[in-house]
């Protein structure tokens, strides 16, 4: 294992800041066998390492089990150890392919991939690493359901909500893809309750999440008020600590029109910082922010050292701009969304340094991370505080109980899940700016627009909705090369349908360039196209002039302004979604059956067992860089 990287920089503990408004208090359900401890809600309806390190003030200790807590003598200082995890996404088994691996750099420079991740494995983890810590809490950051594979997605994802429980989550913030299928349907993996119109899946009625869903940037539009509880207090004995759950403000923008109907969703920033000062007037003064918004660090490596060239310079992104501004009242963030691995400190607002971190995605890394709680003042003493990412390694024993849930699940999901639906000679990966997978998927959306449509011209598809690649190695005893119903729903989960819609080809040559300008200027989403749409991205340009106008070939022949193209994509691309507003304004709207289905169907009708189907050749976009 390469040493863990640290930082030793003095710090300050936090202080208050921004107005509140009231909110009420209501207890939490608590589940049997639970750690002991006293719990407040609040509702308004291998490792890598960084550290904020000096010296405690004279005469303090951390008090750990058996250490100045045990023989009538109690330290002003109390570790309290806080796991956290992000983007589980639904994926309860070892995620495939790249999806299941991160990638770990070594003592000597040089990097080597670790096979991480599935519930089974991420349970006894996280109580291994409780063992010896009385004052534990789990947190997460958001997206814990939605875009999950079938033995989720397939039950409106009860069985990650009856994993979760077992995983002994404490809360969690909402992220965008809580939202997937609606605040009410939120609502019910809160409280509990068989599906409006699937029912009970077993003979057991679902009891909700054990742990509190935080959603206090999710307003409803009638009422103004957060959904769900926008904060919650842990306590043990006389230790607080306050969470505070938020998603990102854009939430609309990578959410389908229907899911997030209703609702309005504020600054994140303005957000945390209303309800620390109302937890500080509630006498909670030791903060956390649950954050689904996140950062791109320098390397792709999980135990990179972040601050190795000083505070912050080791992550960019939106959570940068957040935790700069985020109140000095909150001790840590916690965040998600990008799917990436960082452990970093970024100054606060008074100039002080502050963890932010982040552990990947689909239950491959956990954080773990010491604050340091001074009952005296009952604030987190930033002079002390570590935090690591460590791997959700399949070495070791699976937990019992999470094997015979998953196991339950896939026995009610197998006959659906292991129909064989196509034939691949080899992998089809979901990387780079054009993917062999978005391209496949592209592919068979045209093939599915033209049987619909004979007139349809070509297909694009929104990266983000490629949420996985294929495996040509079996994934059970389905046998090499064959793809499988559950597989295909890992790749596609979001029954978006396929919409047909006529656009002029200035249109289209819009829609190319809002990749690369608008709300995708600094973070450009390429379009995946069908075989038949090419043209330049020119990297060395800026804004929308990065698509090269002249270099679109439609067919081979350059796009007419004014002639009318039918372009097939998913309906939520079809509302403007992902930064497309263009995408929005198409007429003769025909609306096909769910993208699954075109996939599968392309892939049935365009392969066999004897003549598998080769990954398309990511060519359809030349960049220049």
């Amino acid at each position: 294992m390469p040493a863990d990287s640290t930082s030793s920089i003095p710090s300050t503990p936090s202080s208050p800041s921004s107005p509140s408004s009231p909110s009420s208090t209501t207890p939490r359900r608590t589940r049997p066998g639970r750690r002991a401890l006293g719990i407040v809600a609040a509702a308004a309806t291998l490792a890598t390492a960084g550290a904020l390190v000096a010296a405690l003030p004279a005469g303090a200790h951390g008090n750990k089990p058996g250490h100045g807590g045990g023989h009538g003598h109690q330290s002003r200082y109390q570790d309290v150890q806080l796991l956290s995890f992000n983007d589980l996404h639904g994926n309860l088994e070892p995620p495939s392919g790249s999806s299941g691996r991160v990638s770990e750099r070594q003592s000597d420079g040089t990097t080597k991939t670790v096979d991480a991740g599935g519930v089974e494995y991420l349970a006894t983890h996280l109580r291994d690493a409780r063992e010896g810590n009385a004052y534990s809490i789990t947190a997460a950051g958001g997206d814990m359901v939605g875009a999950s594979p079938l033995i989720s997605g397939l039950f409106h994802d009860e069985p990650t909500i009856e994993a979760l429980n077992k995983l002994d989550l404490d809360v969690t913030s909402v992220g965008n893809h809580e939202f997937d299928e609606g605040a009410k349907e939120l609502g019910r993996l809160q409280k509990g309750g068989c599906h409006p119109t699937e029912g009970c899946y077993t003979d057991q009625k679902f009891q909700g999440a054990d742990f509190p869903y935080l959603a206090a940037n999710a307003l409803s539009e009638k009422s103004g008020k957060p959904i769900l509880a926008p904060y919650w207090v842990w306590k043990k004995k006389d230790v607080k600590v306050g969470f505070i759950g938020v998603t990102l403000e854009n939430t609309p923008g990578v959410v389908s029109a229907e899911g997030v109907k209703g609702l309005t969703f504020k600054d994140e920033v303005e957000t945390i910082n209303k309800y620390a000062e109302v937890l500080r007037r509630q006498g909670v003064k030791s903060i956390v922010a649950l954050i689904h918004e996140g950062g791109l660090p320098a390397s792709g490596d999980y135990n990179d050292d972040c601050d190795a060239s000083g505070s912050g310079s080791g992550v960019s992104g939106p959570i940068v701009d957040i935790a700069k501004n985020v109140t000095p009242a909150v001790d840590a963030l916690v965040t998600g969304h990008t799917h990436n691995a960082y452990v970093c400190t970024i100054p606060d607002p008074a100039g002080q340094p502050r963890m932010v971190t982040s552990a990947a995605s689909f239950g491959r890394l956990y954080t773990d991370t010491t604050l340091t709680y001074d009952r005296v003042t009952g604030d987190i003493a930033r002079t002390s505080v570590k935090s690591a990412n460590h791997v959700v390694t399949r070495t070791v024993p699976k937990a019992a109980d999470l094997t015979r849930l998953v196991g339950k699940w896939n026995t009610l999901a197998a006959p659906i899940g292991n129909r064989p639906i196509g034939y691949i000679s080899a992998d089809v990966p979901n990387t780079g700016t054009e993917s062999p997978m978005g391209d496949l998927i592209a592919d068979a959306q045209l093939a599915y627009g033209k049987a619909l449509d004979p007139k349809t011209s070509l297909a694009l598809m929104n990266p983000g909705g490629v949420r996985a690649g294929l495996t040509h190695a079996a994934q059970g005893a389905e046998g090499d090369g064959v793809v499988t119903y559950a597989e295909g729903f890992t790749v596609q989960p979001f029954a978006n349908t396929v919409n047909l819609q006529d656009f002029t080809g200035a249109q289209l040559i819009q829609v190319l360039k809002e990749q690369v300008s608008g709300t995708n200027a600094s973070a450009p989403k390429i379009l995946q196209p069908s075989a038949n749409l090419t043209y330049t991205l020119d990297l060395t340009r800026t804004g929308g002039d990065r698509v090269v106008t002249d270099s679109v070939r439609l067919g081979g022949a350059a796009v007419d302004p004014a002639a009318t193209y039918r372009v097939a994509t998913n309906s939520f691309l079809a509302g403007g979604g992902d930064g497309f507003p263009t995408l929005g304004l198409g007429t003769n709207d025909l609306v096909g059956d769910d993208d699954l289905t075109a996939l599968a169907q392309y892939l049935t009708g365009a392969s066999s067992a004897s003549a598998p189907l080769d990954p398309p050749t990511p060519n359809r976009v030349t960049v220049v860089q």
